[in-house]
């Protein structure tokens, strides 16, 4: 009916307006004008949509205002008003506009829409969420409010709730695109990773131009923990310029922690060129080159930065590593010098420090150099565990001990101190004060691996106990799933209580995370053996001694079982 009105109106002022005097005998006389209040209120609202499609709103505001002074009962004018309100950022007034249409026509679904929109940009998600599901409510059909009452829901947590609405407005609209992707953000916050990246990847049919969305697949695939997936998905993200920062540098983390040093190198180097890449970036980079052994390049980089920053300590300790691993050990000691006392650096500097003078032959000016800086830093458990591992180093477990056990005291909440420790009581042959020592670091950590790894393996060795050796070396692999040196001591223990099949599984585990450690190597040939596989005890006894010349027990384990393998022949 209003358009028709708005329509009539325009016929008459086009009419009026023309300047063509119709001949009187094709048309007949033009009735006279009749001033409708109700019409001229159309006519000034028409005006008011026109003047907020080219922006003018205090043109809009002033011709709706006086509308409804014309025609104070519409909801439609009062909504209108609170819709330019919102555009222009008076909140409070656009409210009380939402209100005032609301209470004039309770089933005008515009202003529910506004307010929706309203709440939501204020925070205020619950209000948002009421007005919206009332418009979804007034007429279901339209598709505008549903990715509003969405978004709100998800701010809420209400995340079922937003599925349900959300999959209703694809149900309306198969095609819409935004719908989609919505659903693949719910529900990757929901950590459903699988339907998250169903519905990326529905995006990415649809227009495979949507790069926010190409970015959130590659995140969820992170976050299933694929990430050979997620860099190659944020490779491909790499040419746009919009995004190209945080592509950059997600794909950067992603290289580093899968360990693909010459890539994020690469990457890393892009950045800087691109001129997204900091001092941070090119730190970043100085470390990729050191553990791509680039040291020369590291140093160079390293002193280029520490000139443009002579006081920062941090960049002096990485030059100062760069320079120990290069080998110039008299230009690294003084970098690790220079570092202040009070800095986050200096304890772990004065570690490398006495680490440089004993590779000297200076051990007693070591010893010294630890001692002086735990004079200075008493509470410092890292001095006093530098200070033990040095003396370890020298042969002299005692005196290792003997540094931890005079200052344990202030150390007694520390597992850390109490594992170092056990590992010298068993040093010194003292095993059951070893057992003790792992005991205590299991009752301030109960999943200490390490700890459960020791006292397993340590069981075993002694052959006691093998039930409970078992226990506690499974409960490590449990928290250490990945772990060579665990799976060993896993494989030990089914070999002491005589489930070889298990033993050898678990050994040969072992070797295929860590190939070159000839123990494992030597206990999956003890296996063997015992099961008198004497050829595969053989080649693995073989290759153990490739791996460790020095060890002459080998030899006598492959001397001794070519001796069985003649007796056996001979029988």
């Amino acid at each position: 009916m209003y358009k028709r009105l708005i329509v009539f109106f325009s016929v008459l002022l086009l009419t009026a307006c023309s300047g063509i005097n119709p001949a009187v005998e094709d048309f007949p006389p033009a009735p006279p004008i009749i001033h409708d209040a109700h019409a001229h209120s159309w006519y000034l609202y028409s005006r008011a949509r026109l003047a907020t499609h080219e922006g003018d709103y205090p043109a809009a505001l002033n011709l709706l205002r006086e509308a409804i002074s014309i025609d104070p009962g519409s909801a439609v004018l009062h909504g209108e008003i609170a819709e330019i309100k919102l555009k222009i950022g008076q909140i409070p007034e656009s409210l009380e506009y939402v209100n005032k249409a609301i209470a004039l026509d309770q089933n005008y679904r515009p202003p529910y829409i506004v307010g929706g929109i309203l709440m939501s940009s204020v925070g205020k998600d619950w209000e948002a969420a009421d007005y919206l599901r009332k418009a979804v409510k007034l007429d279901p059909e339209k598709e505008d409010a549903y990715l509003h009452l969405a978004l709100s829901l998800t701010r809420l947590f209400e995340y079922e709730e937003a599925v349900s609405t959300l999959k209703s407005m694809v149900k309306l609209n198969p095609e819409s695109i935004l719908g989609y992707y919505y659903l693949g953000r719910t529900y990757s916050q929901m950590k459903l990773y699988r339907d998250a990246l169903g519905y990326f990847t529905k995006v990415l049919e649809l227009r495979p131009d949507f790069e926010q969305a190409l970015i959130d697949k590659a995140a969820t695939f992170e976050a299933m923990g694929d990430y050979t997936k997620a860099t190659e998905t944020y490779k491909a993200l790499i040419d746009n310029d919009e995004h190209r920062a945080a592509v950059l540098q997600r794909l950067i983390q992603l290289l580093l922690q899968q360990r693909r040093f010459p890539e994020a190198l690469n990457y890393l180097r892009m950045a800087v060129q691109s001129g997204y890449g900091g001092v941070e970036t090119k730190r970043k980079i100085g470390l990729v080159l050191l553990e791509l052994e680039q040291f020369d390049e590291a140093v160079a980089l390293f002193k280029d930065l520490l000139e443009k920053d002579p006081e920062s300590d941090n960049l002096r300790f990485y030059l100062a590593v760069a320079l120990e691993e290069k080998g110039e050990l008299e230009s690294a000691y003084v970098e690790f010098d220079k570092i202040t006392k009070g800095s986050p650096q200096y304890i772990e500097a004065v570690g490398h420090m006495a680490l440089i003078l004993k590779e000297q032959d200076k051990s007693d000016a070591a010893i010294a150099t630890l001692k002086e800086a735990i004079n200075s830093n008493r509470g410092n458990i890292e001095l006093y565990l530098n200070l033990s591992t040095l003396y370890e180093s020298l042969d002299d477990p005692q005196s290792a001990l003997q540094v931890l056990i005079e200052n344990e005291q202030q150390f007694l909440k520390e597992p850390r101190y109490h594992f170092r420790i056990g590992v010298l009581f068993d040093k010194l042959d003292k095993r059951n004060e070893s057992i003790k020592r792992m005991k205590q670091v299991l009752s301030l950590d109960p999943n200490d691996a390490q700890a459960l790894n020791y006292l397993g393996y340590s069981y075993a060795e002694m052959g006691t106990h093998l039930d409970e050796a078992l226990k506690y070396i499974k409960r490590a692999v449990a928290i250490r799933p990945g772990d060579a040196f665990i799976m060993d001591s896993l494989g030990w223990a089914y070999f002491k209580l005589k489930r070889y099949d298990e033993a050898v599984a678990a050994l040969e585990e072992a070797i295929s995370l860590v190939d070159d450690d000839s123990t494992i190597v030597e206990h999956l040939g003890d296996v063997f053996a015992a099961r008198q596989y004497f050829k595969k005890a053989l080649k693995q006894y073989q290759r153990a001694l490739i791996l460790a010349p020095e060890r002459k027990e080998l030899i006598e384990k492959i001397q001794k079982l070519k001796g069985e393998q003649r007796e056996q022949v001979t029988k």
